[in-house]
């Protein structure tokens, strides 16, 4: 098993392309979670757009794909870090029957309530700074659709992707055009026939092919026209960020009193991360010591002051 990113460049347009693999990322997803044949595919799907996505950012954090559905399937979440470390969850209405043949529509937005949602969340936030989230309704019968609307509405950029996922491994392509080099008329219609011929070629892409043929291969069938620049390619993994201070942290947000109640009712919390599946048990004593520091702070202030 492999996961490879491979970039390149058309030389002479501004046009730009990605090519991704995940074998031991996918599999390591699947193994955490069992999933409807339509959700495995879908939340593969949406694995290999993050990574796709993240790596032609120039961006020092995570980039966060969520679907929030409106039908049998609440929730689907991919996360993709500057390093090209993914994670990948879904969440599904309890007693959903999904069929094999379900389609994005019919699992997420049965009602025409889904909402497609990236956010670009720094990882070293300067005092004040907040996460970039774009929301937008679901436009598009597919994962890539929603993805090539949201990125030529929000970000100007016109993207191009091609999405395939199975039990055994998750691909995709990008292509996307760039703002033109062009000096004049003629240079710019030269770029947009690069661009228009590298698009329409890619179309042809089958699912089937995309999964099971390499990268080098498909490169020659789809661009043997052009030439292109190929540069050294990255290797995405898995990774989960989930740790016991983040977690506490999370349990800090509900409030002491609901904490205290929560523990008498239960004698202790436990919290399994949806992405990996890691257990944490807070008890008694965990979670008096969660809160032990802001009461420490509270006790020292000077009269009149309040923490915010």
């Amino acid at each position: 098993m492999s996961d490879n990113l491979q970039k390149f460049l058309f030389e002479g347009a501004p046009v730009r392309g990605e090519f991704v693999e995940l074998s031991a990322t996918w599999q390591k997803v699947l193994s955490l979670r069992a999933y409807p044949l339509p959700v495995q595919t879908l939340l593969g799907q949406m694995l290999s757009a993050a990574a796709l996505l993240s790596a032609n950012l120039k961006f020092n954090g995570a980039i966060v794909m969520q679907i929030h559905g409106d039908g049998p399937v609440k929730l689907l979440v991919v996360e993709c870090d500057a390093d090209l470390r993914l994670r990948a969850t879904a969440k599904l209405v309890d007693g959903a029957v999904i069929e094999d043949d379900a389609l994005l529509p019919q699992l997420v937005n049965q009602n025409g309530h889904g909402r497609f949602v990236i956010t670009l969340d720094p990882k070293d936030k300067l005092p004040g700074q907040q996460a970039y989230q774009g929301i937008v309704p679901l436009d598009g019968d597919s994962v890539a659709t929603v993805i090539e609307n949201y990125m030529l509405r929000s970000e100007q950029l016109d993207t191009r992707l091609w999405l395939a996922a199975d039990g055994s491994v998750s691909r995709g392509l990008l292509l996307q055009k760039l703002p033109s080099t062009g000096g004049s008329a003629a240079p710019v219609d030269d770029e947009l026939e690069v661009w228009d011929r590298s698009v329409m070629l890619a179309a042809t892409l089958k699912d089937e092919e995309l999964l099971s043929t390499d990268v080098a291969t498909l490169m020659r069938r789809l661009f043997w026209e052009e030439t292109i620049r190929v540069f050294d390619p990255l290797h995405p993994q898995f990774n989960c960020s989930c740790n016991r201070e983040k977690v506490g942290n999370m349990l800090k947000m509900l409030g002491q009193v609901e904490i205290d109640t929560a523990i008498v009712e239960l004698g202790k919390l436990e919290i399994d991360c949806d992405f990996c599946g890691q257990h944490y048990a807070f008890d008694k004593v965990d979670c008096t010591q969660l809160f032990a520091a802001d009461v420490a702070a509270e006790a020292i202030m000077p009269p009149g002051e309040q923490r915010h």
